[in-house]
Formats: C-alpha cells, structure tokens, sequence
C-alpha cells in the first residue's frame, strides 16, 4: 500500500515516494528530529527559494557554523514552508576526500529533501 504525501495546510498532493525515503536510522548531520527526509522531490510541485545567512546557528550539538546556506521548501499551491533542502546527504563519489581528510566538506554531497512531519498531512491510497 503506498502513501500519498500532502501538504497539511491546502493537501495539495507534493508527489512524493516512499522508494526515495530515507530510513529512520540514517544519520545526517543537520539532524532528522521532527522530520521525513527523502533523497529526492517533484520540484514542480515545491517553491524553491535560497537562503544564505551569516549568522550563528545550531541544528544539533555537532552541526552548527555560522553561515548557513540551505533550501527553503514551500508548497506551491499555498506557499506553506513545508522544509528544506541540506546538502548532507551520502556522500556522491566514493574514496577518501582530499588529501585522505575524510567525506565530509572536501567530498561534496547528494541534496536532502527535509520535510517537516507537522506540515505533511500522510494518507494511505
């Protein structure tokens, strides 16, 4: 049985996949609290606007920096902020990084659709 995701305000249909779901377990750095990530989203359904702001932030205990730059997801329908898109998902090239640093800046990474459990509205077709 698959699930049809809405948006909780309008339920206008985001045509978003279970098969591109993440599972609970995964860990990203921008943390997953309160959220449903998927490695992809039907970008014809969304608003994309780019936030890049200089400022301190914290999203958990090891994520935190002082410019942000991320995605904010808005329903197109009716413009509720649904959630954003990080850039810590897995890693898109295999190996070790730059001078063997490790796959974390130097490797870049796929795109996380990040989607707020309050402003989806989750039904079974």
């Amino acid at each position: 049985m698959a699930s049809v995701y809405r948006c909780a305000k309008c339920e206008a249909d985001l045509n978003l996949s279970a098969a591109h779901l993440y599972s609970p377990g995964t860990y990203f750095e921008a943390g997953d609290k309160g959220t449903l990530s998927f490695s992809w989203a039907d970008e014809s359904k969304l608003r994309l606007t780019k936030e890049d702001k200089i400022r301190p932030f914290f999203e958990t205990v090891n994520y935190w920096g002082i410019q942000r730059r991320r995605t904010k997801l808005q329903c197109d329908a009716c413009g509720a902020v649904v959630g954003h898109i990080y850039d810590d998902g897995p890693p898109m090239m295999q190996g070790h990084g730059q001078l063997g640093m490790g796959p974390s800046q130097v490797i870049s990474r796929a795109p996380r659709f990040r989607f707020k459990t309050k402003a989806l509205k989750v039904t079974a077709s």
